[in-house]
């Protein structure tokens, strides 16, 4: 099946910088940085983070935050693609995460060590802790269902994934993504690597000191164009490549020549049946870390060229982790249907070292592909390729 039959019916997204796209879109335009010191558990470390302020009414689930990020964004989707029933549909489900709610033990292990025991309760929360299933529970979905823990490019993969189910005709729907929450786990340990920033970061800048956390989900209903016929559903937006590969350079860092990212920025593209000149903009993955910006904005100049319009939208809302790739996603996206993207937040001072640099102002983009990149520890490296249809 060509990928252009592959559309985005829904999306979904909620995060730092709002709860749903039109609040998230007008935090861009004013370049909001929703930022400030962890309030969601206990810590003596100050690195600030992104937080999600309020969930909507009625989707607080006690001990289980990244599933109530997940069903906040899978709801926005299913509505815009008007799917308020699944009966009868094959429905896939293929989730990003890195924390799924599987972190919340700290006060299990620590009555354990006192005493010798502990409340089930923690126990309970993970095994319900399975993203995919318990969204394909939740709603009703008929499926193949895959929950993808692959560092940071987990919400890309899953998108992938769930782009070859749809190729293969495994499913005729699906719902893709990424959610994770702030934890106390994760963020302990990127402050115990040094690269979580003291202050708020800057991807791309000269005096980048690294990374802020943060938190929400991403989601999109992609659907073949028959089914979506059939349900007299339109869109404006498809899914037209992913690649996917891995360097095997370090356990955290990149491949100083970004081979990894070279490939599957390559894949992506020949998926979609294009090449670089019809990129309209990146979104990179743009952490605020010394070597990811090196290395990735270097990538972005060699195949796309010094002139590519990129940025990183992690200054508005953090690093969200395995809920990166679907949210960027969503944005992706977002900037398409728009014909816009935001000031790269957190930029000021060009870097000598790497060939480009990201937007400074809201942009206007033309062209009807885009790039969303994530690169994740371990090497991995994915790439995904959004299209909007012509014409529209």
């Amino acid at each position: 099946m060509n990928t252009s039959s592959l559309l985005i019916t829904g999306i979904g997204v909620i995060s730092a910088a709002g709860n749903n796209a039109a609040t998230t879109l007008q935090s861009f335009k004013q370049g909001t940085r929703n930022a400030g010191p962890v309030t969601l558990f206990p810590t003596i470390l100050k690195s600030p983070v992104f937080e999600v302020q309020r969930l909507p009414a009625g989707y607080y689930l006690e001990g289980l935050r990244t599933l109530s990020l997940a069903l906040v964004a899978v709801d926005q989707a299913l509505q815009e693609a008007r799917l308020a029933d699944l009966t009868g549909l094959r429905v896939g489900v293929c989730m990003g995460t890195t924390v799924a709610s599987q972190l919340n033990a700290l006060q299990f292990y620590k009555s354990y060590r006192e005493s010798g025991a502990a409340p089930m309760t923690s126990v309970d929360r993970f095994l319900k802790g399975n993203l995919a299933e318990f969204i394909a529970r939740k709603i009703g979905a008929r499926g193949p269902q895959a929950s993808v823990v692959n560092a940071c490019s987990s919400g890309t993969d899953a998108i992938g994934i769930a782009l070859s189910w749809l190729k293969s005709g495994l499913c005729d729907i699906a719902i893709a993504g990424g959610s994770d929450e702030l934890n106390h786990v994760p963020y302990c340990g990127f402050n115990s690597l040094g690269i979580a920033n003291p202050g708020l970061c800057a991807p791309f800048d000269r005096d980048r000191k690294g990374l802020n956390l943060g938190e929400g989900a991403g989601v999109l209903v992609m659907e073949t164009r028959e089914m979506a016929r059939k349900r007299g559903a339109s869109a404006d937006l498809m899914v037209s490549g992913y690649g996917s590969s891995s360097d095997a350079y370090h356990l955290t860092a990149p491949s100083p020549e970004g081979v990894g990212l070279k490939a599957a920025l390559a894949a992506a593209l020949s998926e979609a049946g294009i090449g670089p000149s019809s990129i309209g903009f990146v979104n990179a993955h743009g952490t605020g870390t010394h070597d990811n910006d090196q290395v990735e904005g270097t990538v972005l100049a060699e195949v796309f060229g010094t002139g590519l319009k990129m940025l990183s939208t992690k200054g508005l809302t953090g690093h969200t982790l395995g809920a990166a790739g679907g949210i960027e996603a969503v944005f992706t996206a977002l900037g398409l249907r728009e014909g816009w993207i935001p000031a790269s937040a957190g930029f000021q001072n060009r870097d000598a070292a790497i060939p480009l640099e990201p937007v400074r102002e809201t942009t206007a983009i033309n062209g009807r592909y885009a790039i969303s990149t994530s690169l994740a520890f371990g090497g991995t490296n994915a790439a995904i390729v959004i299209g909007r249809e012509a014409g529209s």
